[in-house]
């Protein structure tokens, strides 16, 4: 009973292993095969259906008690996650097309699994460092830039950092309450205990630094803007989509009290604050997209605010939606030969007159990321907000709302680059490939579907 229990409940990471070792096969022996892609993206979307298919039985499995289960919406979290790569793996074509890319993404993903399920301290270090470690590597892989080394040990430094400051989190929790179970968390939130909230602290600030809130932000504009595109799109959605999943996971639904309150409040609402302003000043998109997803951090931290119930249902929709209009603004952003050029925001003036659908697609993505309503970005941060205020905690929630406005100027600049500028003759642009183009349709439709139907989405969550 036990290894059906675990064959059934593990399908989408045995998909994803056995992709991995397809790869890495191939890799050795047909050094210029061209099959890589179409198999990742077989191996990735199976895994993604599988997912949804055990989200939709209903059914709860437990294959490692008190260290691995699978509930629906924890599948259905999978699901959208290993389904948001596909349109990565899709647009890293003119990037990569073949190569170690591939095996790496599946590894990471493998990692973002076993933290959907994890259930204990043990299961999700070991699903944060097979997430994080394929990442280091990927900043360098493809990298057309200098300083892809620099940004590269920046993050594993600040990674290791993060991941010393996890265990030993861990090493008191266990202390305090004699488990690394995650309902030895809620035992300590509730603790007066020194010991116990020390060891919170420390949980905490080092999901912090992975998720880049201020002030642990420093490493991602710098590795963000020395990676490759498809790896920038990955970090800047799939990582950060893992690791919030995984404190969604560590909390629960066990309330917040002071002085945990303070501190999930008054840093990400600087993330917010600090992310939206320095957004503004930024030159390159991929420099701008670092300091916006350090803003959105800040909203997603914000929903530990609230209530328990509806916690993770908030913060899973609020990725989808943010991590599609990501995917949407890299996958619909036209190819260049020049690396360098092709990150100028400045490029994009006059997008509409020369590739009028990219443009209207990366409109879309801004204004949802700004959170205007009707776009699905806006029914994200609503949800965020909604739980907040409902919590008891409304002055945050009007100062988180205030310090979002800020974001809406530097979306609002791309749009006005893009429809109210003169072409840039010089540019280089050239349309995306149909695979792009592929990708592009992918998340319009998954943007399509959470705008017209969010109950649908928010009712399996």
């Amino acid at each position: 009973m036990t290894y059906s229990v675990i064959s059934v409940a593990m399908v989408p990471e045995h998909l994803l292993l056995a992709g991995i070792l397809v790869l890495l096969l191939l890799e050795v022996f047909f050094e210029d095969s061209r099959a890589e892609l179409p198999l990742a993206v077989a191996f990735l979307s199976a895994a993604a259906v599988a997912a949804a298919m055990l989200g939709f039985g209903g059914k709860t499995w437990a294959p490692f008690p008190g260290q691995f289960d699978l509930t629906p919406p924890a599948a259905f979290a999978k699901a959208l996650v290993l389904g948001m790569t596909v349109p990565v793996l899709l647009f890293s074509k003119d990037d990569f097309g073949k190569g170690p890319f591939y095996p790496l993404i599946l590894s990471s993903l493998y990692g973002v699994c076993l933290l959907a399920s994890a259930e204990s301290f043990l299961t999700l270090f070991l699903g944060i460092e097979l997430m994080s470690i394929p990442v280091y590597v990927l900043v360098l892989l493809g990298s057309r830039r200098p300083e892809s080394a620099e940004a590269a040990l920046k993050y594993l430094v600040l990674s290791g950092t993060a991941s010393a400051s996890f265990l030993m989190g861990a090493s008191l929790l266990y202390g305090s309450t004699g488990s690394l179970g995650f309902g030895s968390f809620a035992i300590a939130l509730a603790s007066p205990d020194l010991l116990a909230r020390t060891a919170i602290v420390m949980i905490v600030s080092a999901f912090f630094l992975k998720a880049a809130i201020v002030p642990f932000h420093g490493w991602a504009p710098d590795a963000y803007e020395a990676a490759s595109i498809p790896s920038t799109a990955y970090m800047a959605v799939l990582v950060k989509a893992g690791v919030l999943v995984a404190a969604a996971r560590v909390f629960g639904t066990a309330p917040v009290r002071e002085p945990l309150v303070g501190m999930l409040a008054i840093l990400p609402l600087l993330s917010i604050v600090w992310g939206n302003l320095t957004a503004m000043r930024q030159a390159g998109l991929r420099r701008m997209i670092a300091y916006s997803s350090i803003a959105h951090a800040g909203y997603l931290f914000f929903a530990f605010l609230g209530d328990g119930p509806g916690r993770f249902q908030a913060v899973v929709f609020y990725l989808a939606t943010y991590g599609v209009m990501n995917l949407l603004v890299f996958a619909a952003l036209p190819s260049h030969a020049n690396d360098l050029e092709r990150d100028r925001l400045e490029n994009l003036k006059g997008l509409f007159h020369t590739h009028p659908f990219a443009a209207l697609l990366i409109g879309m993505a801004m204004l949802s990321l700004a959170g205007i309503p009707p776009f699905p970005g806006f029914v994200g941060k609503f949800l965020i907000f909604k739980n907040v205020i409902a919590a008891g905690y409304t002055t945050w929630a009007v100062l988180g709302l205030v310090g979002s406005y800020l974001g809406i100027y530097f979306y609002l600049r791309v749009i006005q680059f893009m429809f109210m500028s003169p072409a840039q003759v010089e540019a280089g642009h050239a349309p995306s490939r149909g695979i792009a183009m592929g990708a592009s349709l992918l998340c319009l439709a998954g943007a399509i579907a959470m705008a017209l139907a969010p109950g649908i989405f928010l009712a399996r969550l």
